[in-house]
């Protein structure tokens, strides 16, 4: 609420009718906008949807404030930078996205794990030993792709651990999660000092972008969606696939019982054993996954500590998507803006 007041209030500061953004969009062109005018609109609007959730009926809408007052915020300031020169709208909504990917694939490793009643705090250090295995694989091998498998498998082999600390052993969850994250650390560290820094090569080429086919020639979408590198693919393919997997078939079904009730769940025959270690295990390969993003998709090199966090962003964009894949990948798209 105060957020948007400040808007409204900034608005006044730019001249009417001198003050002009010029926004661009891609092969479409270019439109002009009134600065001032446009960020007080976008402040009242959001100022009305933080207000919707001081109202009994309509207290549900918290997530829905937060997105609008993000979206008025964000856009004021876009509509600020834009002010005298082109701002390019495609490019930045592209980027966005790419820049999401690890969050988005981290979040869908947690949305896994806990679904099936197993909490992952992990996923910082499954990402952290895929960036590392994947890396070293790709440059020791001459094969990306290889090194993608590796970084894949490398996540599912620290889920496991998880797993079997978790599960078989019952330990804490939190306490096993923390365990993983200090030992990716330390891992690593160890063989980037012992395989990388006195290797003959220190960089790998990175992952080529792809585009569809047709759809990368629609306006606006093509460019941001169609044309990307294959890890932002398959993040935005596994968004799809997890949500119906999860909500429209009998092992999705399986998943949320045993989360929600596990001693129901076994009373009716379902290994819970077998499903939350199968669960963990996905969990950590898309984890792998994310790591890959960082040091075969982005960089092309491997340095300590390269996730910076990114693990931990990703279990506060599964906790705003309230556990669901469509709203995990909405809060990825916020937290990687």
């Amino acid at each position: 609420m105060i957020l948007n007041l400040l808007l409204i209030r900034f608005s006044f500061n730019f001249p009417k009718g001198e003050a002009v953004s010029l926004l661009g969009f891609g092969d479409l062109g270019k439109i002009s906008m009134f600065t001032g005018r446009s960020i007080r609109i976008l402040g009242i609007l959001g100022l009305t949807s933080s207000l919707l959730p001081l109202i009994k009926r309509f207290n549900k809408f918290v997530n829905l404030s937060f997105f609008t007052t993000s979206f008025t915020a964000v856009s004021s300031i876009i509509l600020w930078a834009a002010v005298g020169s082109v701002f390019d709208i495609v490019g930045l909504l592209g980027l966005s996205l790419r820049l999401s990917t690890p969050i988005v694939l981290g979040a869908l490793s947690g949305i896994l794990c806990e679904r099936t009643g197993v909490v992952n705090i992990a996923i910082e250090g499954m990402m952290l030993t895929a960036a590392c295995i994947g890396f070293t694989a790709s440059l020791y091998l001459n094969n990306i792709w290889i090194g993608l498998l590796c970084a894949v498998l490398s996540g599912g082999a620290m889920a496991f651990l998880h797993a079997f600390l978790s599960i078989t052993m019952l330990t804490d969850q939190i306490v096993s999660g923390t365990v993983i994250n200090i030992l990716a650390i330390g891992l690593t560290g160890f063989i980037r000092r012992t395989f990388l820094v006195n290797a003959r090569l220190s960089r790998t080429a990175i992952l080529p972008i792809i585009e569809a086919p047709f759809f990368s020639k629609i306006p606006i979408l093509g460019e941001i969606v169609f044309s990307n590198q294959p890890i932002v693919f398959i993040m935005m393919g596994l968004v799809i696939f997890i949500t119906i997997m999860l909500f429209r078939t009998r092992w999705g079904l399986r998943t949320r019982s045993i989360g929600e009730n596990p001693e129901a769940a076994d009373t009716v025959g379902i290994n819970v054993f077998k499903m939350r270690y199968t669960n963990v295990i996905l969990g950590g390969m898309v984890a792998g996954l994310a790591g890959a993003w960082f040091s075969l998709e982005t960089t092309g090199s491997f340095d300590d500590l390269m996730t910076n966090g990114k693990g931990f962003i990703a279990l506060a964009a599964m906790i705003f998507g309230k556990w669901h894949p469509v709203g995990a990948f909405i809060g990825g798209l916020i937290f990687g803006f």
